[in-house]
């Protein structure tokens, strides 16, 4: 039986068996979290110079270390939380365009990743529904069929505001001079990452959907497209992220709660 993201059995490609590569990505997310924390933790004056033993001892010396490094300011949390992590203000003063390009890259990621984790557990409750017997039970939208189709156009809203925010990031690195300047391999695999997830997830819902039939792509190339984006969006956003300049998705967060938001 077919159960995620229009994968059909012609490639075998089981919910368990995405199932387990998600598991992967996550373990490798883990260990390099793990790894980085423990770096973080190194040399901390408050802490002694050797980390701790206890993974759960690193993010208090991180908080800690983050602390002693820039002023910390009085604002609550939730004003921190939404002004200057969820509406990222900071970047906003600094540049509207870099801002704009920030918040559609950051919005269309966080909840196209939302809507993946919903379909998700859409499909595994409705596979173990099966197995034990209670899937009639569910209510109509916990379909996998339905519930996909109820994210369809919030899925292409997403995607299209992701794809603005990538290709805005392209002509910053290529045409403005002081980021053409600035750019290293860290940024270059950054943009060529998401460029490729948010294309390939395009033209796989886009075959999927019978919308490219009309550029001579048959519908028998929908499953290992949709295998492509799932496999290379795994890897790339869960599994790259502690050995990338994503770090700077957790990190930044940690700082600016650490130091009550500010600059």
């Amino acid at each position: 039986m077919d159960y995620f993201a229009g994968i059909s059995d012609a490639l075998r490609v089981t919910f368990v068996q995405m199932m387990l590569l998600s598991i992967i990505a996550i373990g490798i997310f883990i260990v390099g979290m793990y790894i980085n924390l423990k770096k973080w933790s190194m040399g901390s004056t408050g802490y002694g110079q050797a980390p701790s033993k206890s993974i759960w001892a690193f993010p208090k010396m991180l908080m800690y270390q983050m602390s002693q490094h820039a002023h910390v300011h009085n604002q609550s949390v939730i004003e921190t939380l939404v002004l200057d992590i969820l509406f990222q203000r900071r970047i906003l003063r600094r540049s509207p365009l870099r801002w704009f390009m920030h918040f559609t890259i950051f919005v269309g990621w966080m909840v196209l990743f939302a809507m993946s984790g919903a379909m998700f557990f859409v499909e595994m409750t409705h596979m173990i529904g099966e197995k034990i017997g209670f899937a009639e039970a569910l209510p109509w939208f916990m379909n996998p069929e339905v519930f996909r189709e109820l994210l369809a156009v919030p899925n292409d809203i997403f995607s299209y505001i992701l794809l603005i925010g990538v290709v805005i990031a392209i002509y910053r690195r290529l045409f403005v001079a002081k980021a053409r300047e600035s750019t290293i391999a860290y940024d270059s695999i950054l943009i060529i990452g998401l460029a490729i997830i948010t294309i390939s997830g395009f033209i796989a819902d886009g075959i999927r959907t019978g919308r490219f039939w009309g550029f001579g792509i048959d519908y028998a190339y929908a499953p290992p497209a949709a295998l492509f984006h799932v496999v290379i969006s795994l890897l790339f956003c869960i599994a790259y992220i502690p050995f990338s300049k994503y770090i700077h998705v957790i990190a930044i967060p940690l700082t600016l709660l650490a130091n009550k938001g500010g600059e």
